[in-house]
């Protein structure tokens, strides 16, 4: 011990004394300087066109966290020091280097800033906090340092749940015999593996989730969420798909419909009725809206629903949280689709979805670029994804999915005012502004 100290006290001085020249070289240059410089600067800069602010996006959930609590996200240490998640942590070291796609899943959940997983449960309290509770709800069951209940928590952790282990589903290989996966002996036995702990952990959110779900002995809850698992079903049976069930767009002419002239959406008064899908192929605004509501926005919408029918409030309040959590969900895809599109040239062994606003406005836009994506029905990786792109680019899609995020953010903030204002409100929207500065 005395050795460690010794060494410590002898590192401690020789970095005192290596600072010191440095704090001399600092201390003798003139105040005037810097005034100088900083005022250059400020002059040049001043004659430029002053540029609109910008919203921090992690400062937006950084304050919308604070409002609720504490961080939502079920990636919390109760969580990552568990001895079921440590285990999946171990057997995932395993495919580190591998190709499987889990391991692209795993990586855009931990680190990706922008991605809604994380931010679902967020949004969820926050809308549960923004449109309040009975004045019949008992003490006991409210957290009031928070301003939520605990049943509106635990269904925050739930939807999360419910869409994590969505996307670890969709990370599984079609290992099929035939399949092309299935013939590359070299990947073979990774693949394999991966499909077992993507099945495993998929499978154990999804049974917590569930358990979860039933310990808020609220029968209407549990089924709208349960219409929500029912609806990411349904997504993965629109349209063609490849060998490992990737969507493929339909081909332009295939579908000669007029355009709805109403939304696509759910029945207004009974959200689990089923969507009549097949009305709306063939028109590349309302087919997106179609496959993204089923695939994120529906699971959003009646999360938000939910939490206010356990906070007792009005039917019509719950169904202003439902459509503020649609088109927020859909905003929000739009705007993940249109982010590749930004840059003159993808990135090297980037992929965008097939499905994603800006291809399918280009292909009503030029129906020529399908014979580029027919090449994609056996595999998308067979698709020259770098030609798409830079065709997408030159083309007015782009324009157009930025439209269309507008249009579902501007619908998102105009139902948020029938909210009382409130700090959690002008969370919500700040997270809305930050989400268009990505």
């Amino acid at each position: 011990y005395k050795m460690q100290r010794a060494t410590t006290l002898v590192m401690q001085q020789m970095l005192r004394q290596r600072m010191q020249p440095m704090q001399c070289l600092v201390s003798r240059v003139p105040l005037a300087t810097f005034t100088h410089r900083y005022t250059a600067t400020s002059t040049v800069t001043s004659k430029q066109a002053t540029p609109p602010p910008r919203h921090d996006w992690n400062r937006a959930v950084s304050e919308a966290e604070r409002i609720v609590g504490y961080p939502t996200s079920f990636l919390s240490l109760r969580w990552l020091l568990s001895d079921e998640i440590a285990n999946v942590a171990l057997h995932l070291r395993k495919l580190v280097g591998s190709a499987h796609p889990l391991m692209k899943t795993a990586k855009h959940l931990l680190y990706n800033g922008k991605n809604t997983m994380q931010a679902w449960g967020l949004i969820v309290l926050l809308v549960s906090k923004a449109g309040g509770h009975a004045a019949s709800i008992p003490d006991v069951e409210q957290d009031k340092s928070a301003g939520v209940l605990h049943s509106q928590r635990a269904l925050a952790e739930v939807t999360e749940m419910i869409r994590i282990s969505h996307l670890v589903h969709n990370s599984v290989v079609n290992l099929q015999t035939g399949t092309q996966a299935a013939q590359d002996g070299t990947t073979f036995d990774d693949m394999s593996f991966g499909n077992k702990i993507g099945l495993l952990t998929g499978d154990y959110l999804l049974g917590h989730s569930s358990a979860e779900l039933a310990n808020l002995r609220n029968q209407e809850v549990v089924e709208l969420i349960s219409s929500a698992v029912r609806d990411f079903s349904e997504s993965e049976f629109i349209g063609e798909r490849d060998e490992q069930n990737n969507p493929l767009p339909f081909k332009p002419g295939t579908f000669q419909r007029p355009s709805l002239s109403v939304g696509v959406d759910f029945n207004e008064h009974d959200v689990l009725t089923p969507m009549p899908i097949g009305q709306v192929m063939g028109n590349p605004e309302q087919e997106w809206e179609c496959r993204n509501i089923l695939n994120a926005g529906s699971l959003l919408g009646k999360s938000c629903q939910g939490s206010l029918k356990l906070a007792g409030q009005s039917e019509e309040m719950q169904r202003h949280a439902y459509r503020f959590g649609k088109h927020l969900a859909l905003a929000w895809q739009a705007c993940l689709d249109a982010e590749i599109f930004q840059t003159p040239t993808l990135p090297l062994d980037a992929q965008f979805s097939l499905v994603s606003a800006p291809v399918l406005f280009h292909l009503e836009h030029d129906p020529s670029m399908y014979a580029l994506l027919e090449k994609g029905k056996q595999t998308v990786e067979q698709i020259d994804y770098h030609k798409i792109h830079k065709i997408i680019i030159a083309g007015p899609a782009l324009a157009k999915t930025k439209e269309l995020q507008c249009k579902h953010t501007a619908a998102a903030l105009t139902v948020l005012q029938h909210f009382p204002a409130t700090d959690a409100r002008q969370a919500l929207e700040n997270i809305i502004l930050a989400m268009q500065d990505l």
